[in-house]
């Protein structure tokens, strides 16, 4: 647990240590605690990596009373338009045709690899992520943004009432709508929505997809079964709307400090 009040510092990983130090924290999250793997994982040195990473930026949340070496607490995986020519591919497009976005002629933002180290979770700390975002988002043009989210598992059934009741409250625009598609794709739609227990579906909901949806957020038609990282993962998308949305919240908030 932390014991400390944290000191929080943000930016773009710079140098091959720092890249490191975010792949250590998505070892921690997505190895260790939800016990994932993939071709590139560095079991030995506890680095969580793939191909993607070497045409991405990497926006890296520190607390600075953290030992050196254990100060990286949250991350964040950017990668445009011209990060995903250089790679083949957005990382998405393993598990969702992204023709309708990309054929939208927005600005897109892909957001990947999202985590907090456990002690930092429920706090400001994602904040200060939505705020370095926002800037991103300003500075650059960024129209949409996406990315995958998960929810831990891959058992469907256990997952129905949740998954449905995204796809009826929250399905995006269809000029939007990106679509699962693999031997992974389920429907959403697992379950017509006056069946729904909404008030448990929503409890099931993780955290920081709820934060997107206050916000906006809508998603992609389907689900992606991801079995090499033990998790059922919809695709968010954040249009302009949410993304104003994050950046007055992020202002009424004092900048997301404190």
């Amino acid at each position: 647990m932390n014991h400390h009040s944290p000191a929080f510092s943000i930016g773009f990983a710079q140098t091959a240590d720092d890249l490191r130090a975010a792949q250590r924290l998505r070892y921690d999250v997505f190895v260790t605690e939800l016990g994932g793997d993939g071709p590139l994982v560095d079991h030995a040195n506890k680095l969580e990596q793939d191909r993607f990473d070497a045409h991405a930026r990497h926006l890296l949340l520190r607390d600075t009373r953290r030992s050196v070496q254990d100060q990286v607490v949250g991350v964040y995986r950017l990668m445009t338009q011209e990060g995903a020519d250089a790679a083949g591919e957005f990382y998405c497009t393993a598990e969702y045709d992204l023709t309708p976005l990309q054929q939208s002629g927005k600005r897109l933002l892909e957001l990947g690899r999202s985590c907090l180290h456990p002690d930092y979770r429920g706090g400001s700390a994602m904040m200060h992520l939505w705020s370095a975002l926002s800037d991103v988002v300003t500075a650059e043009g960024v129209e949409v943004m996406f990315g995958v989210a998960s929810f831990p598992g891959t058992d469907i059934a256990s997952l129905a009432a949740p998954l449905s009741l995204l796809h009826h409250r929250h399905l995006a625009p269809e000029n939007l709508r990106a679509k699962a598609h693999g031997a992974g794709a389920v429907p959403l739609n697992q379950i017509p929505q006056d069946q729904i227990d909404r008030v448990a579906a929503v409890r099931d909901v993780p955290a920081l997809i709820k934060g997107y949806l206050r916000l906006g957020g809508v998603v992609g038609d389907g689900a992606f079964v991801d079995h090499a990282f033990n998790t059922t993962d919809i695709c968010l998308i954040l249009p302009t709307d949410a993304i104003s949305a994050m950046q007055r919240g992020i202002y009424a908030r004092g900048q997301g400090l404190g």
